[in-house]
């Protein structure tokens, strides 16, 4: 029986063998391509800035040249100089339009055709992200005419042709220094990023993962307990619950290995100890045919006690199994079996404990017997031993009380003693067995017994407060009566 509770030995001892993926490697999977996402998205509107500013360069200083050219009177501009001015600005041609006129300021170079158009006077977000990316995928050098405001904004408005080779050269270059900053920068937010949430979350995590599996290997060993930390998130909160969770499991595994070892050893002495019960018996059949009046009055309480005896061996195992038999109730006298509950305890009138049995006059009770003598018997025996104890003052007179009465169709048994009473550690698990003894050497298991019985007459057992000593009071109700109504017989008239 305590091989299934007991670790055994040839079991494979688990170790923690590092996944193929832990939650480091998803981490750094999953922290790349968010920063990959948030590069392109710097990268996309940076793009399209540059190209909106650099396009207002070329109009700023198509605006300074168109002012020089537009103050010199027609013609007195040499060519040579217009195309420096023109090459300052980095333009083929200027010109200066007024509703539907359109008069040319500067020209050198003019290509047979113009490609694209961008009028910044109306552009969008969108339209220059779409048109600076359309630049960057083009190949060749096409001319573009740039269409901005003139100076003075009196309705003109000025027209620039320009080449997009040069355009596109500076955006590439652009586009290579910010990817190389935003490389460094993303590495390093990705660094601290991972080494944030690494300790963070993820060593909590191998730590709680390494303690369930060394846990799992030695259960009912305390060094297995994982510590808490002192955190005070989630975190924090799963270690102390887990620790919690593992001291109570420790603690149930030992008391189940301890039931289990006592089974075992029940199991043993209940076979010798039922065929010296049966020996017994058989003598205690041939005394019933003595003639003494003695053995006469003795014989039948021996022959019951030896009864009573060798049917609790056959049921000793029954707490262990699943629970106690179901009673087989009825209505019967209190009083003879609180009389042989103080036979079989050994409180005759000369023992030094003082016995007050303090029932109403023909109480009866809706019990099974046998049952009910085991619970009396178990409480009164509980007391004796507390009273016998070191612990109790020489001038307190030793008493055991049993009293009953009945309050409508509950019968209420109190079991009490003038002993030490019961101590706050005991009680606190006083119907757990192994727990609630209170003395040394003690099991614990009669009140665990006692309490189940009353349970299983749909009763209940507590210990009574602010007394002397110790009072244990059993309330047990009457079953419902099931009525019938009566056949219907036929009115004749």
């Amino acid at each position: 029986m305590t091989d299934a509770l007991e670790p055994s030995a040839d079991r494979p001892q688990r170790q923690l063998v590092p996944p193929r993926f832990g939650l480091s490697a998803k981490l750094l999977l999953l922290t790349i391509p968010l920063v990959m996402i948030a590069e392109v998205l710097i990268y996309v509107p940076s793009i399209a800035n540059f190209r909106v500013n650099r396009l207002n360069d070329r109009l700023a200083a198509a605006n300074t040249a168109a002012l020089v050219l537009n103050a010199a009177p027609s013609g007195m501009v040499p060519d040579s100089l217009a195309r420096e001015i023109l090459n300052s600005v980095g333009a083929r041609a200027v010109a200066i339009k007024t509703g539907k006129q359109r008069r040319l300021l500067a020209i050198a170079d003019m290509p047979p055709a113009i490609d694209h158009d961008v009028d910044m006077r109306n552009m969008t977000a969108w339209s220059a992200i779409m048109d600076a990316f359309e630049v960057m995928l083009e190949t060749g050098n096409q001319a573009i005419r740039v269409i901005g405001p003139a100076p003075g904004n009196n309705g003109q408005y000025l027209e620039v042709v320009i080449d997009e080779l040069p355009l596109r050269q500076s955006m590439y270059r652009f586009s290579r220094n910010l990817l190389l900053l935003s490389l460094v920068i993303s590495t390093l937010t990705a660094a601290l990023v991972y080494l944030a949430l690494h300790y963070l979350f993820v060593r909590p995590m191998r730590r709680l993962t390494a303690n369930l599996v060394a846990y799992h290997a030695d259960p009912e060993s305390p060094e297995r307990i994982i510590p808490p930390s002192d955190r005070g998130d989630e975190i924090g909160v799963a270690e102390r619950e887990l620790s919690d969770m593992q001291r109570d499991l420790v603690s149930m595994l030992h008391q189940k290995s301890r039931l289990a070892a006592l089974g075992l050893a029940v199991s043993k002495i209940n076979h010798d100890l039922r065929n010296l019960l049966a020996s017994s018996q058989l003598i205690s059949d041939q005394l019933a045919h003595v003639p003494d009046p003695r053995v006469q009055r003795f014989a039948p309480k021996l022959v019951r006690s030896l009864e009573r005896a060798i049917a609790f061996c056959q049921s000793t195992l029954s707490y262990g199994r699943a629970q106690e038999a179901a009673p087989d109730r009825r209505m019967i006298a209190i009083e003879p079996i609180v009389n042989e509950v103080r036979e079989s305890a050994g409180l005759a009138a000369d023992s030094s404990i003082v016995w007050v049995n303090a029932m109403e006059r023909g109480l009866t009770i809706d019990a099974d017997p046998d049952q009910l003598f085991r619970v009396l018997l178990n409480l009164v025996r509980n007391a004796a031993q507390a009273l016998a104890s070191d612990s109790v003052s020489p001038t307190v007179t030793k008493q055991i009380r049993v009293t009953g009465r009945r309050e409508g169709s509950v019968a209420i048994i109190e079991v009490s003693d003038t002993g030490p009473g019961v101590p706050k550690k005991a009680r606190e698990h006083l119907f757990e067995p192994f727990q609630g003894s209170s003395r040394d050497g003690g099991t614990g298991l009669g009140l665990v017994i006692a309490a189940e019985l009353v349970r299983a007459h749909g009763g209940e057992m507590h210990l009574v407060e602010g007394t002397i000593g110790a009072t244990f009071q059993i309330s047990i109700p009457d079953r419902p009566v099931q009525l019938h109504s009566p056949r219907p017989e036929r009115i004749r008239a």
